[in-house]
């Protein structure tokens, strides 16, 4: 996209409130045009062909034909980038995780009225232009969950102070999916920060828990983080990494914005830092937009941390991984389909090491 021509956005909703919200939001930005707005996916098609919008924002609960249903159209027909606005409830968090499956580029709660618009404004503005240098979503194949959730292994090399940490924006959802369905069962605690709103992340965390050999839960404040576990941020929440006694528990806490998220990576891996992970741990920054996680990931590192980066080819959004190795905090890049056995093979090098360095 050209740096003199704005980008072309369509606006989808049955909703009159929020097509003017939105239309008004967007307006505000001169690199943005909104090109028009459609009350279902039937006058949305048509739109599509006469506009020829770069960009959709689109409501997943409409009239004469549901938005999952017209995203599947979409992304089979006319692939472009599509924003899901979806309602802050557990339906519409099921629908968001499906449309990112599907191929959805990113997705923000709903306002819920005329007066809640909020930041969504803004974050919507950041999601759309990071749309001109992302890879356009494909259908992607149902994840097949485990028939039998293997029994934990035992570590040849656990130690409880031992962790892996992940973060992620743009695309997170399905790259966590993808790495973690991929990791074997018997590993260290996993925590994890996915820019997602609140409900979305329960949802998510309970989709995953029902596919990965270990368990997975959304993070409560005060939780141990143990080995076959892995915790995810509440939406609108920080998770932060405490070292009490002989085990890790999580902190779930509210502030400030970093970086203009909450939760924000850089504090779960400066956490880590700050209560002695790093020379036990396996940190890395997935597909994302902005620059979250790198200043955590090179304090992470220079303190003994093993690290990685998502690389650009396999990233949906190119943003954080380029930030963590640009300012040489990754030892890596990764393509996406490598990434757990990256964690595996480290998990047992780190354990080996440390176990020398006991019998030593």
């Amino acid at each position: 996209m050209s740096a003199t021509q704005p980008i072309r956005v369509l606006i989808v909703d049955d909703s009159a409130v929020v097509r003017k919200l939105v239309s008004d939001a967007l307006k505000s930005d001169p690199e943005i045009e909104v090109v028009g707005t459609a009350v279902d996916p039937y006058i949305a098609r048509d739109k599509i062909k006469e506009l020829n919008p770069d960009v959709i924002t689109l409501d997943l609960e409409m009239p004469r034909m549901d938005g999952l249903t017209f995203l599947k159209i979409i992304m089979e027909q006319r692939p472009l980038p599509v924003i899901i606005m979806s309602s802050l409830s557990q339906r519409g968090s099921d629908y968001a995780l499906e449309a990112l499956r599907l191929g959805a580029f990113d997705v923000l709660a709903k306002p819920g009225g005329p007066y809640s618009f909020g930041d969504l404004g803004p974050q919507l503005i950041a999601r759309i232009k990071a749309t001109a240098g992302a890879r356009v979503g494909r259908t992607r194949a149902p994840a097949a969950p485990l028939p039998i959730r293997p029994a934990p292994v035992t570590h040849r090399h656990g130690s409880a102070r031992n962790v892996i940490l992940l973060g992620a924006s743009t695309g997170g959802t399905e790259a966590l999916r993808e790495v973690l369905t991929r990791l074997p069962a018997g590993l260290p605690g996993i925590a994890i920060v996915q820019h997602i709103p609140p409900v979305f992340s329960k949802s998510f965390a309970d989709r995953l828990d029902q596919l990965c050999a270990f368990d997975v839960r959304e993070a409560v404040d005060g939780e141990r983080l143990t080995p076959n576990l892995a915790l995810i941020a509440p939406g609108n929440f920080h998770l932060m990494l405490q070292w009490r006694a002989d085990h890790y528990v999580v902190r779930v806490v509210n502030g400030p914005q970093v970086w203009h998220q909450r939760p924000a990576v850089d504090l779960l891996f400066k956490s880590a830092v700050d209560c002695g992970a790093a020379p036990h741990a396996i940190a890395g920054v997935l597909t994302g937009m902005g620059k979250d996680g790198a200043e955590g990931l090179l304090r992470l590192k220079e303190k003994g941390a093993t690290t990685f980066a998502q690389d650009e080819a396999s990233s949906v959004v190119y943003g954080m991984p380029r930030a963590a190795w640009e300012n040489g905090a990754a030892q890596r890049q990764i393509s996406l389909e490598r990434v757990a056995d990256y964690i595996t093979h480290h998990h047992e090098t780190i354990g080996a090491h440390h176990a020398a360095s006991t019998s030593s």
